[in-house]
């Protein structure tokens, strides 16, 4: 599983040490802010995401940060895949009669995409932080929230499913159960293959 990454540049750490709850709060709403604006956009519905994660994950209760920041990104995904679901019913549905598809990714690793943890802390915190944006964008929305989930948040392809076939809108539907571990791999290693396309052309731009 991916290490989650801290939107603020650096790698997440439990040994983290803050002086108060304040901070810790302070430094968790900027992490859920970034990842909330990376699946549903910038601005009010954002920042209403965090309030909701922030309050809901009993944050302060947590025994520490990290256990504070994966439980907020958790409530976070799922009141963000609900309103995406709402906004475009059908976008996050499990794509039917899903199949291997030939890519240039052999497997469901961020380094498969010839990016590091790190690397792609810098693009999302730095100069080409409009870059990925844009990219994410341009992906279908199943693949840019099976990204987010994946590569950013940390979550494992087992939750990732879960979290879809729970909160992406067909629960009650034939699709209900479609959104498996295996089908995350897949989705998430054609979004892989589309990273490093988009990595490729921006390196033949320097």
């Amino acid at each position: 599983m991916a290490q989650p990454i801290n939107q603020s540049g650096n790698m997440t750490s439990p040994e983290t040490a803050f002086s108060s709850i304040d901070e810790i709060l302070d430094q968790l709403a900027a992490e859920l802010y970034s990842l909330a604006s990376m699946l549903v956009g910038e601005g009010e519905q954002s920042a209403g995401l965090v309030e909701t994660a922030v309050a809901n994950a009993a944050v302060s209760a947590c025994d520490d940060l990290q256990t504070a920041r994966m439980s907020s990104r958790r409530v976070l995904a799922a009141a963000a895949l609900e309103l995406l679901a709402r906004r475009n019913p059908g976008s996050l549905w499990a794509p039917i009669g899903l199949t291997p598809a030939s890519t240039c990714i052999d497997d469901d690793d961020l380094a498969a995409a010839g990016i590091s943890t790190g690397e792609l802390e810098k693009i999302i915190a730095g100069p080409e932080r409009e870059r990925m944006r844009n990219w994410l964008a341009s992906l279908p929305a199943r693949m840019r929230a099976i990204f987010v989930l994946r590569a950013v948040a940390g979550f494992s392809a087992a939750d990732a499913a879960a979290l879809m076939q729970s909160h992406g809108g067909a629960q009650s539907g034939p699709l209900s159960a479609a959104w498996t571990p295996e089908v995350v791999r897949e989705v998430f290693r054609q979004a892989l293959c589309s990273l490093a396309s988009q990595l490729l052309h921006a390196s033949t731009e320097r």
